[in-house]
């Protein structure tokens, strides 16, 4: 199975992303929990899927992260442990 893909992403996409953690107001307590969870290399499922943090959500398709989303956000997909 593939692994999310954090490094040489489009910059459009990686513009959306720096954004949504902006609007988001993501703490710096969360995005290390964030950096933690992308530091063990988690496989990509090949559709749609999320991991909650908990204050937050990380979404994305296939390798690709898409979007953060607030706690209270729906999220679809396979959640990822």
């Amino acid at each position: 199975m593939p692994r999310i893909q954090w490094t040489n992403l489009p910059p459009a996409l990686r513009d959306h992303l720096f954004e949504r953690v902006r609007e988001r107001r993501i703490s710096v307590d969360d995005l290390y929990r964030l950096k933690l969870w992308r530091e063990s290399d988690p496989e990509a499922p090949a559709g749609p899927w999320y991991k909650d943090f908990g204050s937050f959500k990380l979404c994305g398709v296939g390798p690709h992260p898409k979007t953060f989303l607030l706690s209270g956000q729906p999220a679809t997909g396979e959640l990822l442990d």
